[in-house]
Parts: structure tokens; C-alpha cells; sequence
């Protein structure tokens, strides 16, 4: 699938048609650039209004377009995210089931959403209201995911750190932790390279030791996790000794409401997750596909605005979509200007060559309305 094409429209003289005038552009292009992708882009005869409504309306046409243009990579960007993350193979992107780029080449004007009469500054407006509207959904449904992922992303880290700052809770069970009226069992981070130390010295620490009480619950790359049981008054006096012996005692207090609290609250936000990804991706595909055809009416009304405050009245051009290689360029864009009437070509050259050079903004000036459509 092209990602970047190019819509044209070029003037149609008088004692011509555009029919005559596409003819010579598709022999054109089949003899000297047969690389080229070549479709009529179909615009219906809009509303013209009052020449400075025109002119009004092309200084914001290209502001409007870099909205809308960025609004639809915005969520292109945000789908390929989901679908890599969610695994989901990568599906084309469509309007109403057709792919983008076959939209684009066979565009057809929606009269039901966007009558033909009505102004051309109220059908623009209508649709960067539409676009506008649109964006501030994403970020309202993008924020809520991310909401979520950073929640999990939190606990993920605490059980996936070293033992020396995770939550210990997952690796404690019941029969672990002695807590009576006059014994308590503390949790000992030991160095991996000191647990000798640790067991041949933990029984002396304090005076109020249970013997052989300790036992090694788990082992990271760094730490092991140890218990010890102890008479609960001397269990600060433990603490304090322990830490001269660089083994650290974790605060921990177990509690099977809490434990079993945290491992609902864990399934909820998985689940949460996963819900408010799937439902993003798929209003991601159908927002996608509704800024996409906002984009080409826009374009289409760029394409005719243009052309009428180029060629004047009535609207006699032909409009054009193609999609030439970058080897192509120049040799499609000298076809182009070779299709153009002499008067105009002499006219519209670039500033370099002494002309009036660019157009409602495009950075690039030709004797022909031009613009790119970049689809990523």
C-alpha cells in the first residue's frame, strides 16, 4: 500500500474537456512514468460563495489540514501500539470496511453528511469540530488505559524488584509466621554471599532467640529471605543488632484479609486492563476510519477552493490522485506542468525562478494546485 500521494488538479481550457484533458494525463504518465499510480479524484460541484469567502477560507485550509492530518496519525500511532502490545495481528485500516487507500482512490462524495450546498467554510468547520470532538475522546480513553497500566505497572514493580524493596506479601504464607502473645517472627533480607553468616550468628544476635527458628522462604539474584522467630519483647533489640551485621529486617505484618484484598485488587486491574485495551483498539478502528473520510472531504474542498481562486470561474479542472516513487517525481511533476496552459505556467513558476511562488501555504509552488496526503 503507498503511503504518500499527491492531489492535483489541473485547469481544463476552453474548446477542451476534462475527460480530453485526463486522457492526455493517463497516456502521459503511462509512456514516461509507468511506475506512477494514476486515479480521478471525483470532487462535486460545491458551492463556490463569494471570492473573498475564498480567500478567507485557503489562509486556513492548510492549518486545518496539519490538524486533521496529525489527529489521524495520532490514532494510527495509538493502533499499531494496541495491536503490539495486545499480539493482535495488524489489520488493514478501513472506512466502512473499504481500506484507506482504496477509499482515497476511489473517493465519493458523501452528500448525506455533507450536503453540497451548504457553505464551504460551514462544511470545513463541521469537520474540525467533528475531528476536534473526536481528539479529546482519545485522550480522555487513552488517559484511562494508561491510568490503569501505570496502577499495574506499580505493583508489577514492587513484586518484580530486589527483596530488599518488593512486597513480600506473595511469598509469606500462614504457616510461616509464628505471632502469639510472647513470640513474633521477623523477615531477614540477607546478602546471597552472607547467608553462612547469617546462620551460624542469627541464634547470638539477641538474647531471646528461638533456636533453628529460621528458615529461607525465597532467593533472588542478590538476596535471600529469611524468617526468625523470636520473643516479641526483644525483637527491637534484634532489629538493632541485626543491622550492625548489614542484615536488614523487613517491616512486615501478615494478614490474610489483606493478602487476599491485594490479589483481587491485582485480577481487577488485569482484567480492567484488558477490557479498556480492547475497547480502545476497537473505537480506535472505527474513529480511524471516520477522521479518515472527514480528512478527504477536507481535502476535497482544498482541492476545489484552490483551483477556483487559481483557474477562476466557472470551475473547469480536472482533480487527480497519484502516487509516484521518489525516482518518478520530477519526471511526473514536469508532465504535469507540460498539461498546464503556457500563461499559467509562466505565472505560477517558483520564487527562484521569479515568479509569485507558493500557494495557500505549500512549500511547494507550481503552475498546478498540488498537495501532499501522507498516510503515516
Amino acid at each position: 500500500m503507498a503511503t504518500r500521494y499527491w492531489a492535483v488538479s489541473l485547469p481544463v481550457g476552453q474548446g477542451s474537456s476534462a475527460s480530453s484533458v485526463w486522457s492526455r494525463l493517463q497516456e502521459s504518465i503511462s509512456k514516461q512514468a509507468f511506475d506512477t499510480a494514476l486515479y480521478r479524484f471525483n470532487i462535486p460541484n460545491l458551492r463556490v460563495g463569494t471570492l473573498d469567502s475564498l480567500l478567507a477560507l485557503s489562509d486556513d485550509l492548510l492549518k486545518s489540514n496539519s490538524f486533521i492530518e496529525g489527529v489521524s496519525h495520532k490514532i494510527r500511532r495509538q493502533i499499531e501500539e494496541l495491536e503490539r502490545v495486545s499480539g493482535v495481528v495488524s489489520s488493514s485500516l478501513t472506512v466502512d470496511g473499504v481500506p484507506v487507500d482504496s477509499y482515497l482512490t476511489r473517493f465519493v462524495w458523501d452528500e448525506a453528511k455533507h450536503p453540497t450546498m451548504s457553505p464551504l467554510k460551514e462544511i470545513v468547520d463541521e469537520i474540525h469540530s467533528q475531528i476536534a470532538k473526536i481528539e479529546d475522546d482519545l485522550k480522555v480513553r487513552v488517559a484511562e488505559y494508561n491510568n490503569v497500566r501505570s496502577q499495574l505497572n506499580v505493583i508489577n514493580r514492587k513484586q518484580g524488584g530486589s527483596l530488599a524493596v518488593r512486597d513480600l506479601s506473595n511469598l509469606v504464607k500462614s504457616h510461616d509466621i509464628v505471632s502469639s502473645e510472647h513470640l513474633t517472627t521477623l523477615l531477614a533480607i540477607v546478602s546471597k554471599y552472607s547467608q553462612n553468616d547469617w546462620l551460624s550468628s542469627y541464634e547470638t544476635l539477641s538474647t531471646y532467640v528461638v533456636p533453628r527458628s529460621s528458615k529461607k522462604l525465597h532467593e533472588d539474584n542478590e538476596y535471600a529471605l529469611y524468617t526468625v522467630t523470636l520473643f516479641s519483647r526483644d525483637a527491637d533489640n534484634f532489629r538493632t543488632k541485626a543491622r550492625e551485621r548489614n542484615f536488614q529486617i523487613r517491616d512486615f505484618e501478615y494478614n490474610p484479609e489483606t493478602q487476599e484484598s491485594r490479589k483481587q485488587e491485582l485480577e481487577k486491574l488485569v482484567q480492567d486492563q484488558e477490557t479498556l485495551r480492547s475497547s480502545l483498539l476497537q473505537w480506535c478502528y472505527a474513529s480511524y476510519g471516520e477522521v479518515f473520510s472527514s480528512w478527504m472531504h477536507f481535502c476535497a474542498v482544498r482541492v476545489f477552493t484552490e483551483s477556483i481562486l487559481r483557474y477562476g470561474l466557472p470551475p473547469s479542472f480536472l482533480s487527480a490522485v497519484l502516487s509516484p516513487p521518489v525516482k518518478s517525481e520530477k519526471k511526473v511533476r514536469s508532465i504535469l506542468e507540460g498539461l498546464c496552459s503556457n500563461s499559467n505556467s509562466t505565472y505560477w513558476k517558483t520564487e527562484d525562478e521569479g515568479g509569485m511562488g507558493g500557494f495557500a501555504g505549500d512549500a511547494d509552488a507550481h503552475p498546478y494546485v498540488s498537495f501532499t496526503i501522507n498516510l503515516i
